[in-house]
């Protein structure tokens, strides 16, 4: 399977940027770009330790991406390929770009929980 932002569904708009999002198989991937930052601690309000439960691999094309652990901080730059563990928030500078895919079931549970705090 190929894809790129314009052959995806989409996009999800909000105030800080845009994603595009579809599933492959057991996987969905994400392609994203934020012209503000973007922190998602409110939004994980009612999952465990009010975290992602998620685990996701990417690879940042511009710009930086935070991911947030209970104990430290990881910072992904462009050109930085990355896993995120179970357990993280993560925080979108402006003018990041990523691609990140992620088991879609699992997804899926943390994202129910995410749009009912977007509310």
């Amino acid at each position: 399977m190929r894809g790129s932002m314009n052959d995806l569904p989409g996009p999800v708009e909000i105030p800080e940027g845009v994603f595009w999002q579809v599933e492959w198989g057991d996987n969905a991937v994400e392609f994203g770009r934020f012209k503000d930052t973007f922190d998602l601690t409110p939004y994980f309000a009612g999952l465990p330790d009010d975290r992602c439960q998620c685990p996701h691999w990417g690879y940042v094309i511009k710009g930086t991406l935070h991911y947030r652990f209970d104990d430290h901080e990881e910072t992904y730059t462009a050109g930085d390929a990355y896993y995120a563990p179970p357990g993280h928030v993560p925080l979108m500078e402006p003018g990041l770009e990523y691609v990140e895919i992620s088991p879609a079931a699992e997804l899926a549970k943390t994202m129910a929980v995410v749009e009912q705090n977007f509310g």
